[in-house]
């Protein structure tokens, strides 16, 4: 590593001292493992990888700046991600990213290939997933494809289940991810979910139930006390996962915009429905009924269980993992008897909505769908 740390530039070497010591308390042993996994590209490399960061390389974009595919001189595909114009926030957004994926592995968290930081220049390089998104094959381009069986469904809901459970529990520090969403959560040659983008995730100190902090996020996904207070918790996520349970199981968006000036969210839809044990209404269209009833029943009592408005009544994710593996028959049984469940006085929860609104909430506005 002292040999490339001249090619950073200054801000680099700053960004390096500072980041590297994360990696210090973690002993010698996983330091050489974590340098064993990953490395410094040079930008010249990453220029010809991506044919000089070509418009037809482009997989994404957002407020960040853009996502390639490239292709290195072994022929191993990679996806680069490069930030758009250098700032201090962008420098801090890129230095959480580079050592939370420097220190974490698992099998359903995307893992971090190396990064370049060459005088204003800032980019993080991942493995290519070649079937891109979750986002992509609920609403986008492959959409049309039906790739997502019910089975491949379940995994991809009990392997992000599995990647968040380890950041939330056996990461050290626990970390939050902040932005749980369908376009962050990857999927593999095998249909394997890996979670990625980890550029506005949290450490949180031992001893620490949330920190507070600036919002960001995406509309639609946020915890209510994350959103109106800045108070960022595991418990914000399980309330994301829980929304994207909901997406992955029925197919719809977390908002719905019904007309100019109504919007629906996809609790007030699937609650209503779930109370009265109609779960085959809130099953995806696309799947043409074939799916196992008593998985997709278990799905959609977790997801709304997960999103509820209370924090200290949602389950934690070591709890979700349990539940969706359907380990526990009396767990199920008293997760199915929850009062959230028998409560029919709600309202239809319809609201107005602004068209000028932006469904993104953060600093800076970032696309819908951004691949890597």
């Amino acid at each position: 590593m002292g040999g490339r740390d001249g090619q950073m530039g200054v801000c680099g070497r700053r960004w390096w001292a500072c980041c590297g010591k994360a990696f210090d308390h973690h002993g010698k042993d996983k330091k050489k493992a974590a340098a064993a996994t990953w490395r410094v590209f040079s930008l010249k490399e990453l220029h010809l990888a991506t044919n000089n960061f070509n418009y037809d390389n482009k997989l994404g974009e957002g407020g960040f700046g853009s996502v390639y595919w490239g292709q290195l001189w072994d022929g191993s595909q990679i996806a680069v991600k490069r930030l758009k114009v250098w700032s201090n926030k962008a420098e801090m957004e890129f230095a959480v990213e580079v050592e939370i994926l420097g220190r974490v592995r698992h099998k359903n968290l995307l893992s971090l290939r190396g990064y370049c930081a060459e005088g204003q220049e800032r980019l993080i390089v991942y493995d290519y997933m070649p079937n891109l998104s979750l986002l992509s094959h609920l609403h986008g381009q492959h959409s049309a494809e039906c790739l997502l069986d019910w089975g491949r469904r379940m995994n991809i809901a009990i392997g992000s289940a599995e990647g968040i459970t380890y950041l939330h529990h056996h990461a050290t520090p626990h970390i939050i991810h902040r932005d749980i969403k369908a376009s962050n959560v990857l999927v593999d040659s095998d249909f394997q979910a890996q979670v990625a983008d980890f550029g506005f995730a949290k450490l949180i100190p031992d001893g620490a139930t949330h920190v507070t902090t600036r919002v960001k996020g995406t509309l639609g996904y946020l915890a209510p006390e994350y959103a109106m207070l800045g108070k960022a918790s595991e418990s914000c996520d399980v309330y994301s996962f829980g929304i994207l349970l909901l997406e992955l199981a029925s197919g719809k968006k977390p908002i719905e915009k019904l007309n100019s000036t109504m919007k629906r969210t996809v609790i007030d839809w699937a609650l209503p429905l779930v109370r009265e044990k109609k779960f085959a209404e809130v099953a995806d269209p696309k799947l043409k009924g074939i799916y196992v009833e008593a998985e997709l029943k278990r799905v959609v009592l977790v997801a709304l269980i997960c999103a509820q408005n209370s924090p200290e009544n949602r389950p934690t994710m070591l709890e979700v993992v349990e539940l969706l593996k359907g380990e526990s028959k009396e767990k199920l049984l008293s997760l199915e008897n929850e009062e959230l469940f028998r409560d029919v006085t709600s309202s239809q929860g319809l609201s107005s909505v602004d068209d000028n609104s932006s469904d993104f909430i953060s600093e800076e506005k970032v696309a819908t769908d951004v691949t890597i």
